[in-house]
């Protein structure tokens, strides 16, 4: 036997080399072979599952593991503690301070139509872990090509649902909230072994075919809003400025009418006082007023000269020119 493969062994190899020496690299080949499909190593940020013929048996975490040679067991790495992205409407090149991105377009992802029949170039970004090992590799077959469908699918219909300045302005964040909502229901329902932790809106423009038209739009209705706005800023000056005149003159009216109320009580209360003091005793009474009126009046005439109507050719001993003497 050993003849025989000496005889071969020189037919087919050239003279010079030793076939004994060859005989020891084959064990020493396999049992390198051995070793070499025997153990692996998982990275800190990954874990290892193992399938025996085809069929999941256990999950290894990281380190240096051994599983079964020659192709029994096969072991399928899965970053489970790294974050993963999934780009729509635009691909990353370079990531860095100064990202270079593809030049190739991607509207087949991007291009959508809104809810007034408007259309809306929108790139976003999904970022994601794997929570399952397990479910990630056999629930759904090709997981991450089944997620961007999913993504594509809930875009489209969120951004459906609303109007062009919805998605390009005030609602961005809603859409976003919006999609990472149903993004992790349907992942839960198809057993994806996914987590959806965020998804960001990078940049949400109308087509590049619109674009002047849009921007002329946005124009006239920023040009309505500045004019509403101004508008609105007059209003607010001279409206509450008459509205608070119109109180004063009111306040002041009001004031007026309860002064000459007052005034009008008292005078009637006065004049029902002296009526009734008038009754007990008319005479002296009337003398009082006659003499209390007299007394205003006269303070208020300057020099007097009281004479008897009786006294006769004293009037020529005054001179009432020169005094501004009153005969009374």
């Amino acid at each position: 036997m050993q003849q025989n493969f000496n005889a071969q062994f020189k037919q087919v190899f050239p003279k010079g080399v030793n076939p004994i020496r060859f005989q020891w690299l084959i064990p020493v080949a396999l049992i390198v072979f051995f070793l070499f499909s025997s153990f692996f190593t998982v990275e800190p940020e990954e874990v290892g599952v193992i399938l025996r013929f085809g069929k999941y048996v256990r999950k290894v975490e990281s380190g240096l593991n051994f599983k079964a040679p020659f192709g029994i067991e096969k072991v399928y790495k899965v970053p489970v503690e790294r974050q993963l992205k999934e780009e729509f409407g635009f691909r990353t090149e370079k990531a860095g301070v100064r990202s270079q991105y593809s030049s190739q377009s991607f509207l087949e992802e991007s291009l959508m139509l809104t809810g007034d029949l408007n259309a809306a170039d929108v790139e976003w970004i999904v970022q994601y872990r794997i929570s399952d090992p397990f479910k990630f590799l056999f629930r759904v077959r090709n997981a991450v090509q089944t997620f961007r469908d999913i993504n594509e699918a809930i875009m489209r219909e969120i951004v459906g649902d609303r109007t062009v300045n919805e998605v390009l302005t005030v609602g961005r964040q809603e859409v976003a909230a919006t999609a990472t909502k149903m993004l992790q229901e349907l992942a839960d329902q198809y057993e994806m072994g996914i987590k959806v932790e965020q998804v960001v809106l990078q940049d949400v423009n109308p087509p590049e075919q619109v674009k002047p038209a849009f921007n002329e739009v946005n124009e006239a209705q920023q040009e309505r809003e500045k004019l509403i706005n101004q508008a609105r800023s007059e209003y607010n000056k001279v409206v509450p400025k008459a509205r608070g005149e119109a109180q004063r003159t009111i306040e002041e009216a009001r004031g007026y009418a309860l002064e000459r109320i007052n005034n009008s009580k008292g005078e009637a209360a006065k004049f029902n006082a002296v009526f009734n003091e008038y009754s007990k005793a008319k005479e002296v009474t009337k003398q009082r007023i006659y003499l209390e009126t007299m007394n205003e009046i006269l303070q208020k005439v300057g020099r007097k000269l009281i004479t008897d109507d009786n006294a006769s050719g004293i009037l020529p001993l005054f001179d009432l020119n020169k005094g501004g003497l009153k005969n009374e």
